[in-house]
C-alpha cells in the first residue's frame, strides 16, 4: 500500500511539540532533518511508531528521521505546508542545531566538520600506500623500481602534507579565507624547517628578540626551526586564531586598505603566534595524547575497553574526537599505523551483527524494513542507523554489541601476534 505523504507529515509534525518547538526543516537523501529547541517536547516513541517512518535517533543536535530514499523529498514537502516551518537547508539546519549543543560537543563537532571533508584523501592515500607496501614485499624487485619510487612519492603526498588540508578545511569551518588558511599550513612544513619527523636529529632556532630575556630554557622571541609534519591539533588552533584575527580586521579597516592591510597583518600576526606559542605548545600536549591512544590500544584489557565504549561515544555525539587520533597516528612518520582502526571496525561490524540479526529474526515486518537496510549501512561505517534505528531501540541488541565490539577488539592480541604481527 503506497504511504500518504500528507498524513505521514500530519503525524510527525503533530508529535515535535508544535510550530514553536522546530527551528529548522531540512532532508539529505534518506532523512527529514529538524533542528529542535526542546527535545523534552518531542514524543520519540510516537514518531518511531508512525507509518513511514522507519528510525529515529538524534545526532550532532539534529533530530533525524529516516523515511527512505525517493520518499523523505515528498514528505518534507508535505511537512513544510503542514508545519508552516521556514524550508531551510541541511547546513541551516546544521548550524541551528549546533547552537543548542553544550560547548565540548560543539568543540568536538568542530574538530569532526574539519577532518570529515580530507577524508577521502586520507583513505585514498592509505589505500596506495598499503598497496605499495604490499607489492614491494611479494615482488622484491618491484621495490627498486622507479615505479615503486614513483607511487610512494604519490601514496604519501596528503600524510607529508596533512597540516595543509587540514588548514584549508579548518579555514572554511572557521569562516577564513582558504588561501590564508593554506598559506600558514604550509608555512608549518616550509622546506626551511627540519622535518618534524626528524627533530631527534637536531634543529636551530632563530631568536628575533636577541638572547637576553630568558625564562628557563626558553628565550623571549625564540622559534624553533621544526616543521608540524606529524602534528594536526597546532594547526586547527592556528587556523581558528587566523580566522578570528582576518574577521576582525575586516569589521574595522577601513574597505580602501582593507585589501591590503588584513591579509598582511592576519599572516604576520598568526605566524607569530603559532610558532611562538601555539605550535610548541600544543605539539607537545599533542604527542602526550597521541602516546597516551596508543599505549590504551596497545594492550588487551585498553583495547577491550575502547571496543565496548565506542558505541556509546557515538551516542553522546563525541566520536568525531577519534579523527583526530587517527589523523596524528597517520601522520607521525616512520611506518606509523593506525591502531585505532580495527577497534573502531570491530565495535561496528559488532552493531552490524547485531542489527542484522534483529533483521533477520524480526516478526514485525517494519522492524525488517528498518534493520536489514541499516545493517547494510552498518558494516560499512555508517552506525547511527542500526544503533539509534534498532540496536538502541531495544537496548539488548545494542549491550550485546558492545560485548562483541569489545571481544572483537582482542582478537589482534589473540591471533596476530602467533604469526609477528605487532
Amino acid at each position: 500500500m503506497a504511504l500518504d505523504y500528507r498524513k505521514c507529515a500530519e503525524e510527525i509534525f503533530s508529535h515535535l511539540g508544535g510550530k514553536a518547538n522546530i527551528a529548522s526543516a531540512a532532508h539529505c537523501a534518506t532523512r527529514l532533518r529538524l533542528a529542535i529547541v526542546d527535545n523534552s517536547k518531542v514524543d520519540v516513541k510516537a514518531l518511531e511508531n508512525t507509518d513511514g517512518v522507519q528510525g529515529v535517533f538524534s545526532n550532532a543536535g539534529q533530530l533525524q528521521l529516516i523515511i527512505g530514499t525517493g520518499t523523505v523529498n515528498k514528505v518534507y514537502d508535505e511537512f513544510i505546508k503542514v508545519s508552516g516551518v521556514s524550508a531551510g537547508s541541511k547546513d541551516d539546519v546544521k548550524a541551528l542545531a549546533a547552537a543548542n549543543m553544550p560547548w565540548w560537543k560543539r568543540m568536538i563537532k568542530t574538530l569532526g566538520d574539519v577532518f570529515v571533508p580530507i577524508l577521502p584523501a586520507i583513505v585514498a592515500s592509505g589505500l596506495m600506500m598499503g598497496l605499495v607496501e604490499a607489492l614491494a614485499k611479494a615482488i622484491p624487485a618491484f621495490a627498486s623500481s622507479d615505479w615503486f619510487a614513483f607511487l610512494d612519492m604519490a601514496a604519501n603526498t596528503a600524510f607529508a602534507f596533512l597540516p595543509v588540508l587540514v588548514a584549508i578545511s579548518a579555514a572554511k569551518v572557521f569562516s577564513g579565507n582558504t588561501f590564508l588558511g593554506a598559506v600558514i599550513g604550509l608555512m608549518m612544513v616550509h622546506p626551511a624547517l627540519v622535518n618534524g619527523w626528524n627533530a631527534a636529529n637536531g634543529y636551530g632556532i632563530w631568536h628575533l628578540f636577541g638572547e637576553g630575556i630568558k625564562f628557563g630554557n626558553y628565550t623571549l622571541g625564540q622559534i624553533n626551526q621544526l616543521g608540524y609534519q606529524g602534528h594536526v591539533i597546532p594547526v586547527i588552533i592556528a587556523v581558528w586564531l587566523m580566522c578570528k584575527i582576518e574577521n576582525w580586521l575586516h569589521k574595522h579597516v577601513p574597505e580602501m586598505i582593507d585589501l591590503f592591510v588584513t591579509p598582511l597583518t592576519t599572516v604576520i600576526v598568526t605566524a607569530l603566534l603559532t610558532f611562538m606559542i601555539i605550535g610548541p605548545i600544543f605539539s607537545g600536549l599533542e604527542t602526550m595524547v597521541l602516546d597516551g591512544a596508543k599505549a590504551l590500544v596497545a594492550n588487551p584489557l585498553g583495547a577491550g575497553a575502547m571496543g565496548a565504549i565506542y558505541p556509546v561515544t557515538v551516542v553522546m555525539g563525541l566520536h568525531h574526537m577519534y579523527n583526530t587520533i587517527e589523523a596524528g597516528m597517520l601522520s607521525a612518520g616512520n611506518g606509523a599505523l593506525n591502531t585505532w582502526m580495527p577497534i573502531a571496525s570491530a565495535a561496528n561490524f559488532a552493531q552490524f551483527g547485531a542489527c542484522l540479526a534483529v533483521g533477520l529474526k524480526a516478526i514485525n515486518n517494519k522492524t525488517k524494513a528498518v534493520a536489514v537496510p541499516s545493517s547494510m549501512s552498518a558494516s560499512l561505517g555508517i552506525t547511527e542507523p542500526a544503533i539509534f534505528g534498532v540496536n538502541l531501540r531495544y537496548m539488548k541488541p545494542f549491550v550485546f554489541a558492545c560485548v562483541g565490539g569489545a571481544v572483537g577488539s582482542l582478537l589482534p592480541f589473540v591471533g596476530f601476534n602467533k604469526i609477528g604481527y605487532s
